[in-house]
């Protein structure tokens, strides 16, 4: 069975012995990049399972490297679990807001780390017992491919907008609280204070496009995933 290929950009290489040995152990084929520059080169050679990315890096932002992975078709689908030194919440809500999948601040348990890497590639495939749905109306998901039509149009989506479709799709016609969508989608704790649930909804129901209003907002409750089928 092929590895599951992580990338480590990083330009600590005392944090990248560490990690590529961790993640060896835990049965990883880490791939190391120490700037930007040699992350794109890494990723153009073949796009990575997972990507842990330093927000510092010595010749661009790692917020940079997260926008282009998230924006770019090719890309879109990978996780990224952003690492930094520092630990204002604005660091993390500007990470979500970019697509980032988790976020970690140094210093950090090695060991909670890998739990983490291994919780973000859980949450990639629906909750067993779910109804995975591929049609809601006019909308269809080609899960494998990570394509999504909205009747005969392809709309491109990032991986968390991906996730939380998937979601919602799983669960049409049933009512998710943010927190539920933060806990689910994100793996945030329900405490957590962002409107990252209300920004990516927002996003989301602007590329469904002719499908926008199958996503409701119930007010004081949540959202939900509406079928034009059901009775």
């Amino acid at each position: 069975m092929t590895k599951q290929q992580v990338l480590i950009v990083e330009d600590e290489r005392d944090i990248v012995q560490v990690l590529e040995f961790s993640l060896k152990q835990a049965g990883f084929d880490p791939v190391v990049a120490y700037d930007g520059e040699q992350a794109r080169a890494r990723i153009q050679q073949r796009v990575p399972d997972f990507v842990l990315l330093d927000i510092m890096l010595p010749d661009v932002p790692g917020t940079e490297i997260c926008k282009h992975l998230k924006t770019t078709q090719r890309t879109a689908h990978v996780p990224v679990l952003m690492l930094t030194a520092r630990g204002e919440e604005i660091d993390r809500v500007l990470g979500f807001e970019l697509g980032a999948d988790d976020f970690v601040t140094k210093p950090f348990s090695v060991r909670e780390l890998m739990l983490r890497i291994k919780a973000v590639l859980r949450r990639r495939a629906p909750e067993e017992g779910e109804a995975l749905r591929r049609e809601v109306g006019p909308i269809r998901v080609d899960i494998e491919a990570h394509r999504v039509h909205v009747g005969t149009d392809e709309v491109v989506l990032t991986a968390l907008e991906f996730k939380l479709l998937l979601g919602l799709m799983s669960r049409t016609g049933r009512v998710l609280s943010r927190e539920q969508l933060l806990d689910q989608v994100w793996g945030l704790s329900p405490e957590t204070q962002t409107r990252t649930v209300d920004t990516h909804i927002k996003r989301l129901r602007e590329k469904l496009g002719a499908a926008r209003d199958l996503l409701e907002t119930v007010r004081g409750s949540g959202y939900r995933l509406i079928d034009p089928a059901a009775p």
